[in-house]
């Protein structure tokens, strides 16, 4: 084994925080690179947790439905790193309101959309095509995509309907970018993580807690 050889990188979209810093703490502990985002100016959490486990690690601002923000994080990977291996798309939000399907604003819906589908699927768009280049420069070279959507993708909560929505639609693009990387090596993974204790979930948690242990799930 070459242990001069450089190590894999990752980028962990909302890495500053809950399951996005989770994921990150682990890839660190793997050996692994890593560059996080949020779209806070400071890295927060990750500061602390990131830095006892490496000092090979990047924080960059960014909001994944921004074009320009996009662009930017993927730039300042290639400057610090100049190589990505994993791109975990975690990056989301909850609704600012919970509003019936009757009562939902487009303006609220298009802020849900944008942030868990529409820039996630383009991020990806955009690192699968330096995935690309990296594996025609060097045929070892091997990586893979992992989205992190949710249970929300299948279960249908009417008064979340807009987050349902995007989560239903980043597990057809999980599928939709397997299919298609198939053929290049690029293995795509989905991950749906149930109710987890978040920053996410923390103005609804004493609702989630009672609705748990009266039996919303088979398991509390």
């Amino acid at each position: 084994m070459n242990t001069d050889a450089p190590h894999r990188v990752a980028l962990v979209t909302g890495g500053r925080r809950g399951i996005g810093l989770g994921i990150a703490a682990a890839l660190a502990r793997e050996g692994f690179d890593l560059a996080v985002c949020g779209v806070s100016a400071e890295p927060g959490d990750a500061l602390a947790v990131l830095s006892s486990l490496t000092t090979q690690w990047l924080y960059v601002r960014c909001d994944v439905s921004v074009a320009a923000d996009r662009a930017r994080l993927l730039e300042a990977v290639r400057e610090r790193f100049g190589r990505l291996h994993v791109l975990v798309n975690n990056a989301g939000v909850a609704p600012d309101v919970r509003a019936d399907l009757l009562e939902m604003s487009e303006t609220s819906f298009e802020r849900v959309l944008r942030t868990n589908l529409q820039g996630p699927f383009f991020l990806t768009q955009a690192v699968v095509r330096w995935m690309l280049e990296q594996r025609h420069a060097d045929p070892a070279w091997c990586g893979c995509i992992v989205n992190i959507t949710s249970i929300s993708a299948t279960v249908a909560s009417v008064r979340r309907g807009k987050y349902c929505i995007s989560k239903a639609g980043a597990a057809m693009a999980s599928k939709l970018w397997a299919a298609r990387l198939a053929a290049e090596g690029i293995p795509v993974y989905e991950v749906r993580p149930g109710i987890i204790r978040t920053d996410m979930t923390a103005a609804v948690r004493e609702l989630y807690d009672r609705r748990v242990a009266d039996g919303l799930v088979p398991q509390g």
